[in-house]
């Protein structure tokens, strides 16, 4: 490639807080270092529709506390066919666009090789409240995702506990488990159910509650993700078994906004900046990582081939802790 001299940003995917972090970075890195950085609205549908703009600093000033994505996001049937792509690069070119950085999840990147294969130099950077992004040990959103769900249900354990009841709250994540364990472990669950380790209900739930009623206990928490099962059905189940009064919450979008917390904020920040040094070095087509608590680089390729899991004995220490 020739000189670098412009360099466009988009938001892909469901929103995660600290994607605004994550911009601001990636603007302000990319003027310091003499690009002109262009965002792009509604991710892919934005890009195929032309929607990018200049960007200078006032541009992001701001929005380092703010939730969600001021670029927005949007889904892009038209971007997951050969052709939507080959338009994607062609407007790339008619602005100039040098370098694009994807912000986003998995679904995200794999747009960004598609783009990578025709010739576009691309970076990732991990955004994704569900934290199943394989090669990264945390993706932007995930802990403010966490800290969310344990504020809600410690709220709704007070009311457990006033009532007497069991309650069922079902976790975004889709299918995977990392928001349920994390919050399960932190809020003291009796029960943690998650798509990674197979359960049986009447046996791993239903006798662990009744268990815990006759050791004198009143009130109790199960923590379902969203892709083991629904709350409200589960619920239902666990109360005709057990004759304990149960009830389901499903907290849903709640866990994706908000104030991205301090962590969330500085690796937003440092993957940003990440981001413009690969380009700046001629390093391309990679994925900005945290791994083992330093901001690192792999190929793109690469990141995507690897896999991420959560193994029954991760749980342990909810039975240990009951």
């Amino acid at each position: 490639m020739g000189e670098i001299k412009k360099i466009a940003v988009l938001t892909s995917g469901g929103d995660a807080p600290g994607m605004n972090a994550a911009i601001r970075s990636v603007v302000r890195a990319g003027i310091k270092e003499g690009y002109e950085v262009y965002g792009v609205q509604r991710g892919y549908h934005g890009l195929l529709r032309g929607e990018l703009e200049q960007m200078n600093t006032r541009d992001v000033s701001e929005i380092l506390q703010r939730g969600g994505t001021m670029l927005h996001t949007a889904r892009s049937k038209e971007f997951t066919e050969e052709a939507g792509q080959q338009k994607a690069k062609e407007i790339l070119e008619v602005f100039g666009i040098d370098a694009l950085i994807v912000i986003g999840g998995d679904g995200s990147f794999r747009g960004a090789r598609d783009l990578s294969k025709l010739g576009v130099p691309v970076i990732g950077i991990p955004a994704t409240i569900d934290n199943d992004v394989a090669c990264s040990d945390f993706s932007i959103g995930f802990d403010t995702a966490v800290n969310t769900g344990l504020a809600a249900i410690d709220r709704i354990r007070e009311t457990a506990s006033s009532h007497e009841r069991c309650s069922v709250i079902e976790v975004m994540g889709r299918n995977a488990g990392f928001i349920a364990m994390e919050v399960g472990i932190g809020c003291g669950a009796e029960c943690v159910l998650i798509p990674e380790v197979a359960f049986d209900l009447e046996k791993d739930v239903c006798q662990q509650l009744l268990k815990g009623r006759n050791m004198g206990k009143h009130h109790f928490i199960v923590v379902l993700a969203e892709g083991a099962g629904s709350a409200v059905e589960m619920a239902k189940t666990i109360e005709e078994i057990t004759e304990i009064e149960t009830r389901a919450t499903v907290l849903g979008y709640v866990q994706r906004g908000g104030s991205p917390s301090a962590f969330d904020r500085m690796i937003a920040s440092l993957m940003g900046i990440r981001a413009v040094e690969c380009i700046a070095q001629g390093r391309f087509n990679r994925v900005v990582i945290d791994r083992e608590g330093r901001i690192q680089d792999i190929d793109l390729e690469e990141g995507l081939s690897m896999k991420k899991t959560i193994y029954p004995g991760s749980l342990g220490a909810v039975d240990t802790l009951f």
